[in-house]
């Protein structure tokens, strides 16, 4: 049975959408992150070598969003899979991503994908 180490509700800003006015002005997206990752070693060392960054993963993943430029959540949310998976070494992660207050009347909209 793996742990799981939880990153929820980074807040970045970004250009994303597909409207005129959206390609113009960042938006703010929400990001949860999940990994599935067992965590004995590292609470029986107590070594940040032994367990995932997280601190570098958020650095990384929010440089990203800000440079990036898409116009769907689906490609920025493949984009942010691809480099935690390769850049941070991390096996499998479930990821969501939403644009608060994108629908008139809903909270935010986005979806969650497991790669």
């Amino acid at each position: 049975m793996k742990d799981i180490i939880y990153i929820k509700d980074l807040r970045v800003k970004t250009i994303i959408g597909i409207f005129d006015w959206e390609r113009k002005v960042k938006q703010e997206v929400s990001i949860d992150m999940e990994f599935p990752f067992d965590c004995k070693k590292a609470a029986a060392t107590d070594s940040i070598e032994s367990t995932i960054d997280y601190k570098a993963i958020c650095k990384g993943v929010i440089k990203f969003v800000e440079e990036s430029s898409f116009q769907l959540q689906e490609s920025l949310a493949e984009g942010i899979a691809a480099l935690v998976k390769d850049k941070y070494k991390v096996e499998s992660i479930k990821l969501r991503v939403s644009k608060p207050g994108a629908l008139r009347g809903a909270k935010d909209v986005g979806l969650v994908i497991h790669r």
